[in-house]
């Protein structure tokens, strides 16, 4: 809690050391997918992953802080995950100038009155405000300020009995051609 809390502080004061660096999509995801697979895997939850963007495509960011964007919405999954057998998708989608990432379960998704919420700081929904589910209520704010940092954009969609979709957005790398 501690950690979160001094992570979102310097996040809120926009004091975040960030180490952007060029990112092939397809390798990062492929890792990071890897990942995700042995763990759920552990946990007795399915997991679905597609890339449909091409292999050379090429984004700026921090490889370390969108790893945790990704593990803070994986981990909610998990957390709320109330069918069984549980399943965790990650999606990949390009449009020219942008990529978005689609991370999906089919948990017992969130009431429409609360989706708005989600991503602000310390919001739990009220099915899940009591602290036997553990967590801080930070993950989901944490997420936001680091895509908004990335220069993307973060959201939510839900239907309660189905399950979730966290989507984000983030700009393609394009080289800058000069004319002499």
């Amino acid at each position: 809690l501690i950690d979160e809390l001094f992570l979102y502080s310097k996040l809120d004061s926009n004091s975040m050391n960030y180490s952007f660096v060029k990112l092939n999509l397809r390798d990062y995801f492929e890792d990071c997918a890897d990942e995700i697979s042995m763990d759920l895997d552990a946990r007795g939850i399915a997991f679905d992953y597609h890339n449909y963007v091409s292999g050379d495509t090429i984004i700026i960011a921090d490889p370390e802080q969108l790893k945790r964007v990704i593990n803070n919405i994986v981990g909610n999954s998990v957390k709320y995950m109330a069918a069984r057998p549980g399943c965790i998708g990650i999606r990949i989608n390009g449009e020219p100038e942008f990529v978005q990432v689609d991370i999906w379960d089919n948990g017992k998704g969130i009431a429409k009155k609360e989706l708005p919420h989600i991503f602000e700081r310390c919001y739990r929904t009220d099915a899940s405000r009591n602290s036997s589910k553990g967590g801080s209520g930070l993950g989901l704010s944490i997420a936001k300020k680091i895509i908004e940092e990335h220069g993307g954009k973060i959201w939510a969609n839900s239907v309660e009995g189905e399950g979730t979709t966290i989507s984000f957005v983030l700009r393609k790398y394009k080289e800058c051609v000069t004319y002499e």
